[in-house]
């Protein structure tokens, strides 16, 4: 199991907010953890542990004020970070060039792929045409309803008629390099994982996927590791001391193995 930190931005600021509280009316959010230091000093101290692979996301909408204020702060993260940090939020044929030119290794993607409620194959062409399925990640980001978890977009507000199974994560996996998973329902609130989505997700083994929600101590990382099947890598937000949670980041960075994921957590 690898860690891949994140940096979550919204109006402007390194945040950690609920994840199903995001609303675009008035750009609010509950919030969970307002940072005093900029998004550069969190990429700095991700390179210093060579922590790759982890997340950027912009949190609020393409156009607005608050969206430049978001990408300002997200160019001092791949400045300190270049090719070390993914970037997500608002990302579309036009844009997302331009993120990797600014030293993204990877753009992540949802509302342009899942256009109108479906899977938009045209759009999701386009963007393998631009940046290369190399370097596309797509966020498979979902919440639970009538039994099956259905991919939500538009900063998780939407659902869309797309089911995260086996058949799609075949079907999506040929066009991108990995998938990142946000378990909206139990994202931001530290509760514990969604460990019937995780046991689905870790059925299935054929490209990198990041497992983000619920995590809320060292127990939650072991039952990760064990329903996944060792497969699925973690992201960590609220619960994590460096947002004000109680889980110390130096832990998880000793106990989860960067290369293999061999290691267990210890408790």
């Amino acid at each position: 199991m690898k860690f891949r930190p994140c940096i979550d931005i919204h109006n402007g600021k390194v945040k950690q907010i609920v994840g199903g509280s995001l609303s675009d009316q008035n750009s609010k959010a509950v919030e969970n953890f307002v940072s005093e230091q900029d998004a550069g000093f969190y990429a700095a101290l991700y390179k210093k542990d060579n922590l790759s692979g982890g997340h950027i996301i912009l949190l609020n909408p393409i156009g607005t004020d608050y969206y430049i204020q978001d990408c300002n702060q997200a160019k001092k993260a791949l400045k300190e970070f270049p090719q070390g940090m993914q970037i997500g939020g608002g990302i579309t044929e036009e844009n997302a060039v331009s993120f990797i030119e600014q030293g993204a290794s990877h753009v992540i993607v949802t509302s342009y792929v899942f256009k109108g409620g479906k899977i938009n194959f045209d759009n999701l062409n386009k963007l393998v045409s631009t940046v290369g399925k190399e370097k596309l990640v797509l966020d498979l980001s979902c919440r639970k309803r009538n039994g099956e978890y259905y991919i939500v977009t538009d900063r998780w507000q939407k659902f869309t008629d797309v089911v995260v199974n086996q058949d799609t994560l075949d079907t999506l996996s040929e066009f991108c390099d990995e998938f990142l998973v946000h378990a909206v329902d139990v994202e931001g609130k530290a509760s514990g994982i969604e460990t019937e989505l995780v046991e689905l997700l870790g059925r299935w083994n054929k490209i990198p996927i990041t497992y983000a929600g619920g995590v809320s101590s060292l127990e939650d990382l072991n039952l990760l590791k064990e329903l996944g099947k060792d497969k699925l890598d973690v992201t960590i937000g609220s619960a994590l001391d460096l947002f004000g949670g109680s889980i110390k980041y130096s832990e998880v960075v000793s106990c989860t193995d960067q290369e293999s994921g061999s290691r267990k957590v210890s408790e």
